[in-house]
């Protein structure tokens, strides 16, 4: 089930494994640090074509993102 919490949880995790700071995230999807935070505080999430730049970028499955799936590889 989807929640913010969930998606901002994850975005964070997945961010830390990759070793890149919310600047290198802002960058990377064309947003601010700002917004990288509120996301990851769940406080709010972000445009589709963003969320598919964050899957691209760090090759993990959308699903994951969204808690639907526990599985973070893509198919």
């Amino acid at each position: 089930m989807f929640t913010k919490e969930i998606f901002g949880k994850r975005l964070l995790e997945v961010r830390k494994q990759h070793h890149e700071t919310q600047p290198d995230l802002a960058d990377a999807i064309g947003t601010v640090k700002s917004q990288i935070s509120e996301m990851e505080k769940g406080k709010r999430t972000t445009t589709l074509e963003r969320f598919a730049m964050i899957c691209e970028h760090y090759k993990v499955s959308a699903d994951y993102l969204l808690g639907l799936s526990d599985d973070p590889e893509p198919r």
